[in-house]
């Protein structure tokens, strides 16, 4: 089967962060971990929140792996602190599963991140009641890590038994959300496309559609017509146009969607739009329009180029070998940025 496409403590760089001013979410970030290693130390809880908060902000400026190693050092920080049964360490492991998740989503090497995605869901199970919020973000992650395992299972017994717990994890995770959110929430609209791309596997193509058309409407309302959010949705919708249901002039405009505002918040080479680019040119091919099927080619081995050089150019995230700045520095260093969003 074809694969689909695919918080803190010391400064309020999350709202930065939510509005994608990515440079200076990274300095103060970066700063908030200095300080958390040099006046804790880096054994201490704080500054294991601290990388639970630098691993959000790699997954979300499309370094994954480096994302998997902070939450890793965060999660190890948190076992030797709480012991194994802590309501933090189990946090520490959902955060980690979903990053794992991202990271070999492309691969399909999914074990790790179901390792972490149970222990959470067991802790959490133990220490809360059934219908406490924490568990509906836990049971999202592992219905997604779920789903993927159940579309590549060879037994179709075993991949239908998959994909109703999954469907069961989504459906009681969408139902808490709206309970503590309501409808009109971003949350429930990550529920709404969760479920949306679930249906799509269990190929109940039109209920597919209308998740994915909710969760858009809501995203577009909340956040923006070019924000994150609504680019994922949309290159999902896209997915379910183009791969199962024939509606190939609709998924081409989504696709070109998607791309475009991939491409605005984090530039040429981030790794989402692989997805986009390659069903994109097979839109193209089935609507026989050979001139684009060239021209998306071209740029999607251009893509693939840049990729590797991004990749190549990144450096370890786990040294922290700077002293942090004061604050005065950190004022006036921020004022002086360039609020340009896009990640190079």
């Amino acid at each position: 089967m074809i694969r689909r496409p695919p918080r803190s403590t010391l400064f309020p760089y999350t709202t930065l962060f939510r509005s994608r001013e990515f440079k200076r979410s990274e300095l103060l970030i970066k700063q908030a971990v200095y300080m958390a290693r040099e006046h804790f130390g880096c054994l201490h809880t704080k500054f294991s929140d601290a990388l639970i908060d630098f691993g959000f902000f790699l997954l979300n400026i499309d370094c994954v792996a480096h994302s998997v190693q902070v939450y890793q050092v965060a999660l190890d920080i948190r076992k030797c602190t709480f012991g194994g049964k802590n309501i933090h360490v189990a946090v520490a492991h959902e955060d980690l599963a979903y990053a794992s998740y991202v990271n070999e989503y492309s691969s399909g090497k999914f074990q790790d991140a179901q390792l972490h995605a149970d222990k959470a869901m067991d802790i959490m199970c133990r220490l809360l009641p059934a219908d406490h919020l924490l568990l509906a973000s836990s049971k999202r992650v592992k219905a997604l890590i779920l789903e993927e395992i159940a579309i590549d299972n060879q037994d179709k017994a075993i991949e239908r038994q998959q994909l109703l717990e999954a469907q069961e994890l989504h459906l009681s995770a969408l139902e808490m959300a709206k309970k503590a959110f309501g409808e009109r929430n971003v949350q429930t609209a990550k529920h709404y496309g969760n479920l949306g791309r679930l249906y799509q596997s269990m190929q109940r193509y039109e209920e597919a559609e209308l998740m994915h058309c909710k969760a858009i409407k809501i995203k577009e309302e909340l956040l923006g017509l070019e924000d994150y959010e609504v680019s994922l949705s949309v290159g999902h919708l896209a997915s379910l146009y183009n791969y199962d249901m024939n509606k190939y002039d609709q998924a081409k405009e989504l696709y070109l969607r998607s791309i475009a505002i991939g491409r605005k918040l984090f530039g040429d080479g981030y790794s989402g739009l692989e997805y986009d680019y390659r069903g994109l040119i097979r839109v193209y091919s089935m609507l026989d329009d050979y001139a684009k099927i060239s021209e998306y080619n071209a740029v999607y081995h251009h893509w693939k180029h840049l990729r590797d050089s991004t990749e190549a150019r990144q450096t370890n995230p786990l040294q922290f070998d700077q002293r942090p700045m004061s604050v005065e520095e950190i004022v006036q260093q921020f004022l002086a940025m360039d609020q340009s969003n896009v990640v190079r």
